[in-house]
């Protein structure tokens, strides 16, 4: 009975790890960018103790969280700082804290701080070719083209005159594999270097990729995690009833 109680709690401890997930997508479905988190399925490993193999398996769930890359749906928003990767590219950005480093996203939905500082809806700094912040002068428009070029039309230059101040930085991140850290930031595996920008992500301005989470999927996920749950449960349930029961078997009678 022990071991049948041990495998399933090591059972609950999986669908912890899935809940948690299964969580992290309904509350970011509607995130700009956001790629759906998936429970790695790790490995199963055997006790073995003074070179003699039990009966407990137990799961290894992998170190760092996958995600979905599926796509997005694309908005036409029509909004100029609006941003959308119409390809498998990533734009560069340099999270608030400073922490990590330089990561990847497809969080398209930017704006201009008072200093100038170019930033998407998390705070993050969007970086430019030299993976540096990028920082705008005031302007009266902006356009930004395909392969990521700002153009605007100066605050105080003439009506019609335009100029260039950054390009934004971009990467297809071919052939690497990337994981999602525990801050929920995207980069490549521990020991890959950030791959160097090479614009090769496909920019349209006036457009907006939503999260690729359905909200359909994950509260089916969720019922049938609630379920896999009280199953196991029940298991353990069962198993104390028959350990009990094996006990008074094995009791003395009574004179």
């Amino acid at each position: 009975m022990d071991k049948l109680i041990h495998t399933a709690l090591n059972s609950i401890a999986h669908i912890r790890g899935a809940q948690i997930a299964n969580a992290q997508n309904l509350a970011n479905q509607t995130v700009p960018g956001f790629r759906r988190d998936i429970m790695p399925e790790g490995q199963a490993f055997v006790m073995e103790e003074q070179g003699v193999l039990q009966s407990r398996a137990y799961q290894i769930p992998q170190e760092h969280a996958a995600f979905s890359d599926l796509a997005g749906f694309i908005n036409q928003t029509g909004e100029p700082l609006d941003l959308a990767l119409a390809n498998e590219g990533w734009f560069y950005v340099r999270p608030d804290e400073g922490q990590g480093g330089p990561a990847l996203t497809r969080r398209g939905d930017l704006r201009v701080t008072p200093e100038g500082a170019l930033v998407n809806g998390a705070g993050e700094a969007v970086l430019d070719q030299g993976l540096q912040p990028i920082t705008l002068p005031p302007f009266r428009s902006i356009m930004v083209n395909e392969i990521g070029t700002i153009t605007v039309e100066p605050l105080d230059g003439q009506p019609g005159e335009r100029v260039e101040v950054a390009t934004i930085a971009t990467t297809r991140a071919t052939g690497l594999s990337l994981i999602k850290g525990l801050d929920g930031h995207i980069r490549p595996t521990p020991g890959t270097p950030l791959p160097p920008p090479d614009q090769t992500g496909r920019i349209a301005q006036g457009a907006l990729e939503g999260s690729n989470v359905n909200a359909t999927e994950e509260l089916i996920s969720s019922i049938e995690l609630q379920r896999s749950f009280e199953l196991n449960i029940r298991m353990i349930t069962t198993a104390k009833e028959l350990d009990e029961a094996g006990s008074r078997l094995l009791r003395m009678p009574e004179s």
